[in-house]
Parts: C-alpha cells; structure tokens; sequence
C-alpha cells in the first residue's frame, strides 16, 4: 500500500502527545519514523543554522529551516533535512504548509546512531531533485562533505574551511566553529 501525505499528515493528528517528539518522513510512499537526535548533533545544527543565519537574514538571501521544516519533493517524497535552505527568489513567503520544492541547500548531522551511507544517499537523491549544495556534518570524525549535483565532493577536516559561494558569496566558516565547546 502507497501511503499519501494526506495520510502522513492524518496519522499525524492521530499521535498520542508522547508519540509527537518522533518525525515522520514520506519515503516511496511508506512512513519513515525519525527519532529525536543526540543533543550534540542538536546543538551542531542549531550552530550551523545561527552562523548561516547571521549572514543570510541581514543580506535577505532567502529563508532557513531546521530539522522540522518538511519539504514535498517532485517524486511527492516528504522529506526535512536537519538544516535546508530556500532562496528568496524561489520562497518569497512562507506558507502554513510543507513546502513543495527541493531546497537549494540541505544539510544532514550525523547522529550517534546513524550510518553514513543512507545519509549519502538522501543528500544524493536531494541533488538529483534539485538542491544546489549538500552537506553532511560527522561529528564523530569532525568532518564535513560538501556534495554538487556535478558529482563533486569536497572533504573538509581540522581547520578546513567551509564555502558555499554559489549560494552564500562571501560567507565561509572554519569547520572547527561547528563543535561544541568543552566548558572545564
């Protein structure tokens, strides 16, 4: 059986409030459940999200999500990646809805329980749908991937430093920014 948003979104109203802390994507028609994540990969992308914020809003490029944000993809997938990113031009006011386009950046935290490869391939399949830019964040290596619809992958470690020119011109953070911060 192919489910529907609409069904997604009934299924939805129906949770009991302790079930509403868990998300629900719409993969090939079936229900993916996506647990809460580790509060350090929680804290990466709220970093990420107020970095890119403090160059995006002033310049108004375009609107922010975070990992609630629920984008209907053009295979009518329901998909939130943990950080995305929408142009101005392409979002020029936010809907109470999901949003039905392909995001034109999408970032994905590694969890403590995540495996790498899935990951890839859902940034993947963002990029053959239409996103500009994908980023998948392991804090477990401190690394960042940058993926391009191309097929090109940049790898970034240490003090590598992160650009997106073609979305961001002029914005790069040093990825060691990411991390959080040991407080002795």
């Amino acid at each position: 059986m192919t489910l529907t948003i609409q069904d997604l979104e009934k299924l939805q109203e129906n949770l009991q409030e302790e079930q509403r802390d868990y998300q629900l994507e719409l993969q090939q028609g079936n229900i993916v459940v996506m647990g809460p994540s580790d509060i350090e990969s929680s804290e990466i992308g709220a970093e990420f999200i107020r970095l890119l914020g403090n160059w995006v809003k002033p310049r108004r490029l375009g609107r922010i999500f975070d990992s609630s944000g629920g984008f209907i993809m053009p295979n009518t997938d329901l998909r939130a990646p943990d950080v995305s990113f929408v142009s101005a031009a392409r979002l020029k006011r936010t809907v109470r809805d999901f949003a039905n386009l392909v995001p034109d950046l999408v970032v994905e935290i590694k969890s403590k329980t995540d495996r790498i490869r899935p990951i890839e391939e859902k940034i993947k399949l963002f990029l053959e749908l239409g996103a500009q830019v994908g980023i998948l964040i392991n804090p477990d290596e401190l690394t960042v991937s940058v993926y391009r619809p191309n097929g090109e992958m940049e790898f970034l470690a240490g003090e590598g430093k992160l650009a997106i020119p073609e979305l961001f011109p002029g914005w790069e953070i040093v990825i060691s920014e990411l991390w959080p911060p040991v407080f002795e």
